[in-house]
């Protein structure tokens, strides 16, 4: 494999230009995208419904076009899976990536088109090596396979035969033909739809393989990883794969689960670098290895807009422009993409932390959060106040979920964290005020509520046993891929559901 690394070095050179065009000229990039956008969709239904050809400004784009979700975009979906052509984007769509998403069990279907694929989604794999193999010339991750714990996909019930999966399998799906010279596992079981026999197959096939790199979601890889260190009777990952190297992690925070990965592969070789990607487009990758945020990648064929989050249920909130943002603000993404996504608030939220160039964290879900009593805790919030917590009381935490206590007249209200322990807290009770007083450090409508316990007292922690939120997730069909377990709850639908799981399992 010795000529891999030649090539990507040589290839790294141009793209390494490329991208530091679009860090020193951002707002050009976008404009430029867009129009390339408008162009290539005018003759579409939707193009010529809003006489996309006309348009000579942002501006007018954004007057013309509404903000639209999932459920504006349903009836279109519809009619592509049944194989009408040029409806959001030129030509016929084959296939979608499915999503159950975190708001409902509803699942999203959403269309993927070649440009999304070649110029978004595969564009953005190569430049994780190109920025992981910059940052690192001396890495030797090509000596080995990249191991990919993905989703599966199956035939829909359509006339076209269009199909649909995780978005992670249509990615290994739809693959060049070089790509599986270096990864592992075989399509067969990358592909399963069983994520318990999928885990065991990984196992046995990948024990003796030369793994130098492992990507995907950071909570269904612990359950991966926990399985092959039994399996093989080690306690070190190292031990297991001596070569890897880096571990390409997204779909969800990785805070909750930084301690535990540091437990199980103990060394100081291990790399982390985040990625932000969706079915709807790949939008950021931890540049520098020093810095916990990702840069926005700006030429992927996505337009970006950007809401403040408190301005979402306001009559004609703005929608800012790159130009126009500011640090430190919550803000809902909107997007328009090479996928035939028009102003599409996709439900996730972020805030910059530099604007020159532009990076970002993610901090969490446009309908995920807890506003019960005007306390606007979000999941950054939440995944940071754990943080403070279990370094408080030497825990660690598999999963959590939280809600509200609602008022009522003999009792005011609180919070109530449903939390699954890797390690228990060596002193509850100093687990919670670490929590609450975290939460108050951070967010100052927190503090306010919780001032002298007028409108929230001290928030409610209950430990369930291991393996409850993957019993939630198996009940739910929603086992492995990129299902995520919900954090933040303005009901108590989550937490209820979950402790009733817990209940019957100790039972």
């Amino acid at each position: 494999m010795s000529i891999i690394p030649s090539i990507v070095n040589w290839l790294n050179v141009k793209r390494i230009n490329q991208i530091e065009i679009f860090k020193k000229y951002p707002i050009e990039t976008q404009q430029e995208i867009l129009y390339k956008l408008l162009a290539k969709a005018a003759k579409t239904e939707w193009g010529k419904k809003f006489n996309y050809s006309s348009i000579v400004s942002i501006k007018d784009y954004q007057s013309r076009i509404p903000v639209q979700t999932y459920e504006d975009i349903i009836p279109y979906v519809e009619r592509l899976r049944k194989g009408e052509s040029n409806l959001l984007w030129p030509g016929e769509i084959k296939w979608f990536a499915k999503s159950s998403g975190t708001t409902s069990t509803k699942s999203k279907y959403i269309p993927m088109t070649r440009e999304a694929l070649e110029d978004c989604h595969y564009r953005a794999a190569k430049d994780i090596l190109v920025i992981y193999t910059y940052q690192r010339p001396g890495t030797k991750i090509f000596s080995g396979k990249g191991l990919t714990l993905g989703g599966s996909h199956r035939m829909n019930q359509f006339s076209n035969d269009s199909l649909y999966g995780d978005l992670s399998a249509i990615l290994i799906e739809n693959a060049p033909f070089w790509v599986d010279i270096i990864r592992t596992p075989k399509h067969k079981i990358a592909l399963l739809e069983d994520f318990e026999e999928k885990l065991d197959l990984i196992t046995k096939s990948t024990v003796n393989e030369n793994v130098t790199s492992i990507s995907g979601v950071p909570s269904w890889y612990l359950v991966l990883i926990k399985q092959i260190l039994v399996s093989t009777g080690k306690s070190n990952l190292l031990d297991v794969w001596p070569n890897l190297e880096v571990f390409f992690h997204g779909g969800i925070s990785f805070t909750p689960y930084r301690e535990q990965y540091k437990k199980l592969i103990v060394g100081d070789q291990m790399n982390y670098m985040e990625t932000y990607n969706a079915s709807e487009g790949f939008f950021g990758i931890q540049d520098d290895p020093l810095k916990s945020d990702m840069l926005l990648m700006l030429d992927y064929g996505i337009f970006y807009e950007f809401i403040p989050v408190d301005k979402i249920d306001t009559k004609d909130p703005p929608a800012l422009t790159l130009a126009e943002v500011e640090k430190d603000v919550n803000y809902a993404i909107i997007i328009s993409t090479n996928g035939g996504l028009w102003r599409y608030m996709m439900g996730d939220t972020i805030m910059f932390t530099c604007l020159d160039p532009f990076r970002f964290r993610i901090t969490g879900r446009t309908k995920h959060f807890i506003n019960v009593f005007g306390e606007e805790v979000i999941i950054d919030n939440a995944d940071k106040a754990l943080e403070s917590a279990c370094k408080a009381t030497n825990a660690v935490i598999e999963e959590y979920s939280a809600g509200p206590v609602f008022m009522n007249t003999v009792s005011k209200g609180s919070h109530e964290w449903i939390i699954e322990f890797e390690k228990a807290p060596s002193d509850l009770n100093m687990f919670i005020i670490v929590l609450d007083d975290t939460l108050k450090s951070l967010n100052s409508d927190y503090e306010a509520k919780r001032f002298k316990d007028l409108n929230l007292v001290l928030p409610i922690v209950r430990s369930v046993p291991r393996g409850t939120f993957n019993k939630w997730l198996k009940n739910k069909n929603k086992l492995g891929g990129q299902n995520k377990v919900p954090r933040l709850s303005n009901s108590r639908e989550y937490i209820e559901d979950l402790y009733s799981i817990a209940y019957i399992k100790r039972e």
